[in-house]
């Protein structure tokens, strides 16, 4: 699960130490502020954003990533031009460690949530940016079910759904035994590009290099070759960059109206696109299926989900709204 971090919900305890040096106790333990330092870095690509994003000092993530990084005895992270990429070790740690993350959360909302019922939501990258928190908060709010999210590629999805580790997936459609996905919303993928920018250089979002997502399937069916793919945080960058000329970049049609209308991109016709695809709730089958998520499922088919879904950028109602609650680590 690569929780575009936030991961919505998650906490983390914030009071463990962040060294890797060996006590008089014995050798010190990874810790889940580590852990969380380096996955944000992971996914934002530099400390100075992951710092940003968790709202502490440059220091403060620099300091856990190094601790971690010592106890491993592996880089994890190392700079390239623009960013920091993952090492072999890295990649082979992120899933690991987003789970790690999504335990820890789940172990304090046990202790500290008066609310019965609970339910994690994963979702490809894109429906995580947009979507899933919107939704996860109107949801929430509705049913009074702690809601949390994360963001897993297609693949991941199947395994956190089968070892209980997410209640239901929101993507592409799964065909894996024991799992079941009901149509929520059909949609265009489309190619935009700013009116006279590049068009030899594709922008896109994590789910650009997902095989299973729509991004990849696109790239794929165009012949994309590797090296005029750049890759972006998330989807709302590889736009801008787009917009500033950079190149085009793969868009869910609806989601991509706003910058449309405002004039900073325009639709870029392929041999492939309009492609029309459609997401789907996965989740198992309805006799071991929990009912936090039967009821997001009843939820996913009303309206006022479809129309969240359809306009994520219109927020939900005020008396709706929960802020979240992002992982932290020690100043």
């Amino acid at each position: 699960m690569h929780p575009e971090i936030p991961l919505a919900s998650h906490r983390t305890a914030a009071s463990q130490p962040v060294t890797g040096h060996t006590s008089a106790a014995g050798p010190a333990r990874m810790t889940l502020t580590q852990l969380s330092a380096f996955v944000f870095v992971a996914r934002r690509g530099s400390v100075k954003a992951a710092a940003r994003e968790l709202g502490v000092s440059d220091p403060a993530v620099s300091q856990a990533l190094g601790a971690l990084r010592q106890q491993l005895g592996d880089p994890l992270l190392t700079r390239t031009a623009d960013r920091m990429a993952l090492t072999e070790a890295g990649r082979r740690l992120l899933g690991i460690a987003t789970q790690m993350i999504a335990l820890g959360a789940a172990a304090e909302r046990a202790v500290r949530s008066p609310v019965a019922e609970r339910l994690h939501l994963v979702a490809t990258s894109v429906l995580a940016e947009f979507v899933s928190p919107p939704l996860a908060n109107l949801f929430s709010a509705r049913h009074l079910i702690d809601t949390s999210f994360g963001t897993a590629s297609a693949d991941e999805m199947e395994g956190l759904l089968a070892n209980g580790l997410a209640d239901v997936a929101l993507g592409p459609r799964m065909a894996r035994p024991g799992l079941v996905s009901e149509p929520v919303l059909r949609c265009r993928l489309i190619v935009v590009g700013a009116p006279r920018g590049l068009r030899d250089t594709w922008l896109v979002d994590p789910s650009g290099i997902d095989p299973g997502g729509d991004t990849g399937l696109l790239l794929r069916r165009l012949r994309v070759p590797e090296t005029r793919i750049r890759v972006f945080p998330n989807q709302t960058a590889a736009w801008n960059a787009a917009a500033d000329g950079a190149g085009v970049a793969p868009a869910i049609a609806h989601l991509v109206t706003p910058q449309m209308r405002r004039g900073e991109l325009a639709t870029v016709p392929t041999a492939a696109t309009p492609m029309e695809t459609c997401w789907y709730a996965t989740t198992l089958e309805p006799a071991v299926r929990s009912p936090a998520a039967t009821a997001l499922l009843d939820f996913l088919a009303g309206g006022a989900a479809t129309q969240l879904m359809r306009s994520p950028e219109a927020g939900v109602p005020k008396a709706f709204f929960r802020p979240q609650v992002s992982v932290t680590l020690p100043r």
